[in-house]
């Protein structure tokens, strides 16, 4: 009787693990692949994704992607868009069955060279004088996956990366409150351990020329270039400030969107330079929000006496100053549009990145739909392993505890 009571417990035990295992896939079903065009080349942060459930993410600098649908999703359409690019779409469903999950995105060429348009300063006046209407303003919480490598002496010395919610308006406000979830990072191999006095994410927001910076009327603009988004022309406007400062952007021909910006400044307060880029793309209304973000930041702190004590014991030139840089990639992996879904807490101190203790929680990096590693990722990563050969993974296990 034991042994036949033992027995049925084992098959409800097996049965149950086998239920969980099986929602389990049921609840991540992978959908990962790579963009290039017709000439092989890849195809940088496309729009890739289920624009009805605003579910999706944007690839890699090496055109890859990767994201996770579930059973619900199986009838419903993928839709890869890029900028310059006819889009493409397919059926989760269809995508699955495919085999090869390499896409080939064919060039769209425009004839706006041929049209005689208006001035670009009055272009850029009417985008940003309808940023409100043509992005996201309403309340809406982005689930984003954010990273930065800390580089000194010009070589990788420590990596954070954090996934964070962040409850926003849209670049014609500023970002309400953020929420860190999850972190993780790297040994820390720093000698001289910089700290910014906020959050990087706050720095996000303070150099996109939509939200801050010099007025959009201080600019020289000009046409450089036009292309195709999403069924629209776009056109390329260039800002060019006296001291040389730059700031692009990619502005649709109808709509006034604008789909894209590109940011170029050499002569700052602090630093000697910084580049970003912020790509935008629709959601399931039409409107745009933040897809996609990098930035590096170089400048210089300097030697402190410990190092300068070092520098004289190993025989070697003291030097004034240590170049130092912050190298940013941020993917937004999640977006939540509906107000009334959204509950938040929200970060109200000021600090650097790195002062704010999470939990190591192993499973959710499992689990996460981390997009693939690109060649960005791979050399800031190669530098940090490269110091003592330890694998990143490894780091992670043994500095979060």
């Amino acid at each position: 009787m034991r042994r036949s009571f033992n027995f049925i417990n084992f098959i409800i035990f097996l049965f149950a693990f086998l239920q969980s295992g099986l929602t389990l896939a049921q609840n991540n079903i992978i959908i990962e692949g790579v963009i290039y065009d017709e000439y092989n080349y890849p195809i940088p942060y496309a729009s890739v994704g289920i624009v009805e459930k605003n579910i999706g993410t944007s690839s890699t600098e090496d055109g890859g992607f990767k994201f996770f649908v579930t059973n619900k999703e199986l009838l419903d359409t993928i839709e890869i868009s890029s900028i310059g690019f006819q889009s493409l779409k397919i059926t989760v469903q269809d995508f699955i069955a495919r085999k090869d999950k390499t896409f080939i995105l064919k060039e769209m060429i425009t004839e706006l060279g041929e049209v005689s348009i208006e001035s670009p300063r009055n272009i850029v006046k009417k985008a940003v004088k309808k940023l409100k209407e043509n992005t996201l303003s309403n309340k809406h919480k982005l689930g984003i996956l954010y990273r930065r490598w800390s580089v000194e002496d010009n070589i990788c010395r420590y990596f954070i990366e954090q996934y964070i919610d962040v409850l926003d308006r849209g670049p014609s406000s500023y970002i309400q409150a953020f929420d860190v979830k999850q972190s993780r990072n790297s040994s820390d191999y720093r000698f001289i351990k910089n700290e910014q006095d906020r959050h990087a994410l706050k720095f996000m927001e303070l150099n996109n020329p939509l939200r801050n910076g010099p007025p959009i009327s201080s600019y020289d603009w000009k046409k450089i270039d036009d292309t195709f988004y999403e069924n629209e022309d776009v056109i390329v406007l260039q800002g060019n400030l006296r001291n040389g400062n730059t700031i692009t952007f990619y502005i649709g021909f109808d709509t006034f969107k604008i789909y894209k910006i590109a940011k170029n400044t050499t002569v700052m307060n602090q630093g000697k330079r910084l580049t970003a880029l912020y790509i935008y793309k629709n959601n399931n209304q039409g409107k745009l929000y933040l897809s996609y973000h990098k930035r590096q930041w170089e400048g210089a702190v300097g030697t402190p006496d410990h190092i300068r004590r070092a520098m004289r014991q190993a025989g070697e030139k003291e030097r004034n100053y240590i170049p130092i840089s912050y190298r940013h990639e941020i993917f937004v992996l999640d977006l939540e549009n509906d107000g009334n879904k959204i509950k938040f807490q929200g970060e109200y101190e000021q600090k650097d990145m790195t002062l704010y203790k999470i939990p190591y929680d192993k499973s959710f990096w499992t689990n996460i739909s981390i997009p693939p590693a690109t060649k960005f990722y791979k050399k800031n990563i190669g530098e940090l392993e490269s110091l003592y050969d330890v694998p990143i993974e490894t780091q992670f296990q043994y500095s979060n505890r």
